[in-house]
């Protein structure tokens, strides 16, 4: 195996999940790999709270099998909880407790020895935004906070994986953006993987690298936001917006005859390429071959929304 290989850190075979005669979760195979920021979407009764349940090993599948790191969630499910933090969708604190005992109190039922429990409360407060509140009552702290604190709480146990439920539920707009890019550098800075659940589509966009869509209890689809994209798209044509130091008719003529490329248009500086794929590739060679240089390629790509509803209306 390549040391570039990424190692997978969750999978699940077949996993299913009946209650009574109702099927919540059909048939599940997902492959999460270290380091990935994973977006698990799909619309409420999907099924994605039960398969989480199911991973961190507080409900039995009816079927198949989950593993995290290796670890069977439903026969060793306290290895699977010693290494994976939880954020569910309706956090619980001790409202009557301050911020840093809560975190404590945590840490203290996690194992940690004494003289680790104060520095781990200090690091995860901070890197959270929440020290200059550690000693207030979470009872007073906003949703927005309680959701930071949740992080917090993840954080004091320093897992190999986070798993988070609607993390950005009932936060204002400028709230969820913090969130978002609190999840994003923690799971960059401590190289963590992150499952996040949501139905909230701009805001998978916006952090995930891959997405899974699940659709009455079937994985419909899943995978990284560009091959999704590209799958979404199907036959239709590639669009290509280029912008050049200089845009001359050598360039154009050299764009033009490369295989696929259906036309070249110039509108304020920027070359508008129609091809039949995607031939970034192929157009960078034939413009740097003929004296031609880049400063910006980029493809017009479906949006996760446009991916999102492609699947759920075949679903």
């Amino acid at each position: 195996m390549s040391a570039l290989t990424k190692q997978l850190i969750v999978e699940t075979v077949n996993l299913t999940k009946n209650y009574d005669d109702t099927k919540v979760v059909d048939g599940l195979n997902l492959q999460i790999e270290e380091g990935d920021i994973f977006g698990f979407l799909g619309p409420n009764g999907a099924g994605k709270t039960t398969t989480i349940l199911m991973l961190l090993g507080l409900t039995e599948p009816t079927s198949g099998s989950a593993h995290i790191a290796g670890y069977d969630s439903t026969r060793e499910p306290l290895k699977v909880k010693s290494i994976t933090g939880y954020v569910p969708e309706k956090v619980g604190f001790y409202e009557n407790l301050t911020a840093a005992y809560n975190l404590a109190y945590t840490a203290r039922l996690n194992g940690l020895p004494e003289e680790l429990v104060i520095k781990r409360v200090d690091e995860a407060l901070d890197v959270v935004g929440l020290s200059a509140v550690a000693e207030q009552e979470v009872g007073e702290f906003s949703r927005g906070m309680k959701q930071r604190l949740a992080i917090a709480d993840i954080l004091v146990k320093t897992p190999k994986i986070a798993i988070l439920d609607e993390p950005t539920l009932g936060i204002d707009p400028e709230g969820i953006n913090q969130m978002l890019d609190l999840i994003a550098k923690i799971a960059r800075e401590r190289k963590m993987t992150v499952i996040m659940s949501s139905h909230q589509l701009h805001q998978v966009q916006q952090i995930c690298n891959r997405v899974g869509i699940m659709v009455k209890g079937r994985l419909v689809v899943e995978g990284l936001l560009d091959q999704l994209s590209s799958k979404a798209a199907g036959s239709k044509h590639a669009a290509i917006e280029i912008k050049l130091t200089e845009t001359t008719p050598a360039i154009i003529k050299a764009i033009k005859q490369v295989d696929g490329v259906l036309s070249v248009e110039s509108s304020d500086g920027v070359l508008h390429i129609s091809c039949s794929r995607d031939l970034r590739p192929q157009v960078a060679k034939a413009i740097i071959d003929a004296g031609g240089l880049l400063v910006e390629m980029k493809i017009q790509s479906y949006a996760l929304e446009d991916i999102y509803m492609k699947y759920f209306k075949e679903a």
